[in-house]
């Protein structure tokens, strides 16, 4: 990805508010959870370790569930 990504490029597949996810977290949640991405895949395109990617969609379901604000 070029840039920021808006949420409106993400589809409309979806009614999730993404805009209260942190930008890695998003990154993480829309290429894994909405895209089919593995989370290998992403920690490679993203140059992070897999369990760095794993924790950040926890976060990222925690915060969509109302769970937790970090």
């Amino acid at each position: 990805m070029n840039g920021q990504a808006r949420l409106t490029e993400f589809g409309t597949e979806t009614d999730i508010d993404l805009s209260e996810l942190t930008e890695a977290q998003r990154r993480a949640y829309v290429a894994v959870r909405l895209n089919g991405v593995g989370v290998r895949e992403h920690a490679r395109q993203t140059e992070r370790e897999p369990g760095t990617v794993g924790n950040l969609l926890r976060r990222a379901e925690k915060r969509l569930d109302g769970e937790g604000s970090a």
